[in-house]
């Protein structure tokens, strides 16, 4: 709202909610009956569904405004393309209601829905509200209004709702739509093909109902899988509904051969090094829409809690274990998440379901990979970018392969002058493979060389810091760090900021 002093008129947009007049507020009825102007936009018939809500409240007096839309597709031969054309015609028909408020009129600008969602009026109210006195009566939106026809809550407890244009990108759609808890999909009609695969790309196409004109005449709703494409108009919705009262089911008995259901599949899902701000897209649509969990219990509990699903939490040292029992799950129709942290094919869950997958029990069992943020990457964009030349990822412990071959693989990346991303460096029952490690190193590259010593990145004790290579204690070293050893390359900056930057060249010296 804004306050303008003289004589000019007061500008109101006004909410009309879904459709129907018995839906509009009071306010919004006060407004209409008491504007000397009544405007609404309308296509080049001249039409307007605004003002067929708002009719009984029109009188005789009032003047009324169309402000008419010179197009209604993304065609034009407009010099400013399509964007250049609507810009000129709200610039026009702000112009047009400024003169009425100049004059000292109050002007009733007709808004279906909400004004200021996914509305007309906003292109006004940008142009003229920081000039005249403004009102914004809120409306029912088409969200409420397709909620209430479908009779379903949309959000409940710590549920999020997400609002989705149908005209984004497939890809796009996909991603937002399989990262959501409860989600309504707006602008269907030319879009509703696109949307429709994008849900069933997210494994929601199953959960999702359509809603067509709520509140007005030629309602309809259904599940949205069943709505034939060609029968979409602009006025409809795609809702996802909240999941609250879905109950966890126990898994059936196997019935005929692996996979025989045709439901039954196994994720491996990587969640990043630390919590939800690490979690891709698909990441997040494979955990939301899995009937199981089954991972290591510290990895599930950085997942939130989700009705109808079931949790199978586990130590970390059992993972050929963990993943046959992920594979029966799925044998008996169970949407399965196997949850790893970081990428789960670095050193995590990915090799030892595939290799029990590899069986001839589980040969027919559809297993899938979402990569995630790997540990390594975490850590080198916290420091900078000490990443940024050839580099070796190797693991430093020694319980699934010889120190001895570990020792060798250190002299043999060292010595190609390889930058070095060091795993698993250390625990409470290994405590000297660091000590070693920097020994063996010390042969080959100087005692400057940066190393990064990354811990508990993106997690609440994260600590990153850049040292030199002789200064590397093994005591501050514990399996939540993880180490980036540079090359002969590889820069330690101290910035204006007294801040560390350190980077590796992608140009390597010639000779």
């Amino acid at each position: 709202m804004s306050n303008t002093p003289g004589n000019t008129g007061k500008l109101y947009g006004v909410g009309l909610g879904p459709g129907d007049p018995e839906l509009m507020t009071v306010a919004a009825v006060r407004a209409i009956a008491g504007a000397d102007v009544i405007a609404y936009h309308c296509a080049r018939h001249g039409r307007s569904i605004a003002r067929s809500i708002a009719a009984e409240h029109l009188h005789e007096g009032q003047i009324e405004e169309r402000l008419m839309y010179p197009l209604t597709v993304e065609t034009t031969d407009h010099p400013g393309g399509y964007r250049g054309a609507l810009d000129d015609f709200y610039a026009e028909a702000a112009a047009t209601l400024a003169a009425h408020l100049d004059a000292g009129r109050t002007v009733a600008v007709l808004a279906e829905g909400d004004p200021l969602f996914y509305g007309s009026y906003q292109h006004m109210h940008k142009r003229l509200a920081d000039r005249y006195d403004t009102t914004v009566i809120p409306g029912v939106t088409s969200i409420s209004a397709a909620a209430a026809r479908l009779g379903e809550p949309l959000c409940e407890d710590k549920e999020t709702l997400t609002i989705i244009p149908g005209t984004l990108p497939e890809d796009e759609l996909t991603a937002r739509i399989a990262a959501a808890d409860s989600a309504v999909v707006m602008k269907l009609g030319r879009t509703f093909t696109t949307v429709r695969t994008a849900l069933e790309s997210a494994g929601r196409l199953d959960d999702a109902r359509y809603v067509e004109r709520a509140f007005m005449a030629g309602e309809r709703t259904g599940r949205l899988a069943d709505i034939d494409p060609d029968s979409v108009p602009y006025f409809s919705v795609a809702v996802l509904p909240s999941r609250i009262d879905a109950e966890p089911t126990e898994p059936a008995e196997p019935a005929g051969p692996a996979g025989a259901s045709g439901r039954g599949e196994v994720v491996v899902v990587g969640t990043g090094p630390a919590g939800a701000q690490w979690l891709t897209p698909e990441s997040r649509g494979a955990l939301a829409n899995a009937d199981d969990l089954v991972g290591y219990t510290t990895y599930i509990d950085r997942v939130p809690v989700r009705p109808g699903q079931l949790r199978h939490g586990s130590d970390n040292k059992v993972e050929s274990e963990r993943a046959e029992f992920a594979l029966d799950l799925a044998r008996r129709g169970r949407r399965v998440a196997v949850v790893s942290g970081g990428d789960p094919g670095v050193f995590a869950m990915a090799t030892a379901v595939l290799e029990v997958a590899s069986q001839g029990a589980y040969a027919d069992v559809p297993v899938r990979v979402v990569p995630g943020v790997t540990a390594a990457n975490a850590a080198a964009a916290k420091a900078g970018a000490p990443l940024g030349h050839d580099y070796a990822t190797i693991s430093l412990s020694d319980r699934l392969k010889p120190w001895e071959v570990i020792a060798e693989r250190l002299r043999t990346a060292a010595a190609a002058d390889l930058v070095l991303a060091l795993y698993n460096p250390g625990s409470r029952s290994r405590t000297w493979q660091v000590g070693k490690a920097r020994e063996l190193l010390l042969e080959l590259r100087l005692p400057d060389t940066p190393v990064v010593l990354a811990r508990d990145v993106g997690g609440p004790e994260e600590s990153v810091r850049t040292i030199r290579l002789a200064d590397l204690d093994p005591a501050v070293v514990d399996m939540r760090t993880l180490l980036i050893v540079g090359s002969s390359q590889t820069q330690a900056v101290v910035r204006a900021d007294g801040s560390t930057v350190t980077w590796t060249p992608r140009r390597y010296p010639e000779g």
